[in-house]
């Protein structure tokens, strides 16, 4: 009888489930609505319908939300039950993300990779990708992190293979699968490591563990601190968990690869922010001087393998790696400075890797020399529209003055001093320096170089035979890609305008700072 009307009491209670903020998940509720939207319209059989509509759609599920984030550009609150969290730092990345995949989406508009996978999956996957980004830095919990984690990997992996018909790019969909696996196993083991440590998953209840019981000498919260290192190193591009990104970064289809170059960068580069900042700030001097070891090792490394590159996509793989060497310094320092130096630098870099990547894919498509630096040569007289978007990027990637780049590098450097590491400050200049020989080589190239006539009706080569991979998709039929050029122009305009007048992205970029109330 007991049993019986505990078992009647149980049924009759309302089981109440966390209260769900629809305003503060709206903008990722629009890339999922946004995926739904995009894979539908995808299934309609006319042409016009998979071409236009598609990525049409997408840059509207894409701009729905970032108008959805910049209404709560300053809101700050706990989201499903403190899993997610919506404050400074996630606004700011969120906003990085899309404008990413804005431009990636117009960088993809009539290249070959939607063609071979079908437009809906591609546009699809992207949009999936964008949502797992924003998961990935909403995270406040590390099972939170990890889903994320997966849900941005899972579509790249895809993504780099999307070209079905270039060996390349399916070798490049390979490796990155295997690597990325990789590097996933051991993020997640090292969170269950931290998790042993600490008995907690919240971002808070680690901090309080490490705090209380003095865990930064402990040896198993040690092992996994130090995995999840490794394992956001492989995302990162980080030295000596690289060695992927220059195979990868050629393989996969250019709009593909800016879109990694970039936003997977960002999204990788705003986890080491809030877990390390937030969970594990204080076993800092115990992850701090390995991190700056690391970073140290990776601007060398990074830009003394882009010296001898050829292809224009294999010497930004080795920049980017050398780039996230720069940003890991604004980790080290745990400051309030470092991680507005980082975001400022993250938002500099999306700048300044888009508007180069556009003037590749043009060229790509434009002659039937593909990524070759002999690609870009001589249009700094043929094609001004581009030669000045790609020189403007590289000497921002440089650091030279009156760029964004050079007001990110300065920025990170005073946060290195700020913080005691003054010596990363000097490595950053020295990898600055040693830079300059292969963007200044870009630039030789294309004001000094000798044209190249376009060979979109001269060859009409198919990839097999030589030619550029998107050169099938291009030329009179076609119609001129200026949908590439815009990227190329408006990126490129952007690094200069933030580069002589910064303040705006400065204090854009103050929100992320913002969020960290227990940094310095």
């Amino acid at each position: 009888m007991h049993t019986a009307l505990l078992t009647l009491a149980a049924s009759t209670t309302k089981v109440k489930g966390p209260h769900i903020d629809w305003a503060g998940l709206s903008p990722l509720l629009a890339i999922l609505g946004g995926i739904v939207v995009v894979l539908m319209a995808g299934l309609l059989r006319p042409r016009f319908a998979r071409e236009q509509l598609v990525p049409g759609l997408t840059l509207v599920s894409l701009g729905a939300a970032l108008g959805l984030t910049i209404w709560q550009l300053d809101d700050n609150k706990s989201l499903v039950a403190g899993a997610l969290r919506l404050d400074g730092l996630s606004t700011t990345l969120t906003c990085l993300f899309l404008a990413a995949g804005i431009g990636t989406t117009l960088l993809s508009w009539r290249a070959m990779a939607p063609r071979e996978s079908a437009h809906g999956e591609f546009f699809a996957m992207l949009l999936t990708s964008i949502s797992g980004m924003i998961v990935l830095t909403w995270a406040q919990d590390t099972i939170s992190l990890f889903l994320g984690l997966e849900l941005l990997s899972i579509p790249l992996y895809v993504l780099c293979a999307t070209e079905m018909r270039r060996a390349t790019s399916l070798e490049a969909g390979l490796k990155y699968l295997i690597v990325g696996s990789v590097g996933s196993a051991t993020l997640l083991y090292g969170l269950a490591l931290i998790y042993g440590a600490t008995g907690s998953t919240g971002y808070a209840e680690t901090a309080a563990a490490f705090s209380t019981h003095s865990l930064s000498t402990d040896t198993l919260a040690l092992t996994g601190i130090a995995l999840v290192v490794v394992g956001l190193c492989f995302k990162c591009s980080v030295a000596p968990f690289h060695q992927w990104t220059p195979d990868v970064y050629e393989g996969s289809p250019t709009p593909v690869t800016a879109f990694m170059a970039v936003a997977t960068k960002a999204a990788a580069f705003g986890v080491f922010l809030r877990f390390f900042d937030t969970a594990l700030i204080d076993a800092q001097g115990t992850w701090g001087p390995a991190l700056a070891a690391l970073a140290a090792i990776t601007i060398i490394v990074g830009n003394v393998g882009a010296l001898g590159q050829s292809s224009l996509k294999r010497m930004l793989a080795y920049s980017s790696v050398a780039q996230a060497g720069y940003m890991l310094a604004g980790v080290v320092v745990s400051t309030s400075l470092g991680v507005r130096a980082t975001v400022f630098y993250l938002a500099a870099y999306l700048l300044m890797n888009l508007a180069a990547f556009g003037v590749v894919i043009a060229r790509e498509r434009e002659t039937g020399r593909g990524d070759d630096i002999s690609a870009v040569a001589g249009i700094g007289a043929s094609r001004p529209l581009l030669a000045w978007p790609l020189t403007i990027s590289m000497l921002a990637l440089a650091g030279v003055p009156a760029t964004a780049g050079f007001i990110g590098k300065f920025q990170l450097i005073r946060a290195t001093v700020d913080g005691h590491y003054a010596w990363l400050g000097i490595v950053i200049v020295i990898g600055s320096m040693i830079s300059l020989g292969y963007y200044l080589r870009v630039i030789a190239a294309v004001w000094t170089g000798d044209a190249v006539e376009s060979a979109q009706v001269a060859t009409g080569l198919p990839a097999l035979a030589g030619g550029s991979p998107d050169a099938e998709v291009t030329g009179p039929a076609a119609g001129p890609a200026w949908e590439v050029t815009l990227v190329a122009v408006v990126f490129g305009a952007a690094i200069v305008v933030f580069g002589v007048i910064p303040q705006p992205l400065f204090d854009f970029v103050a929100r992320a700072g913002s969020a960290f109330s227990n940094l310095i």
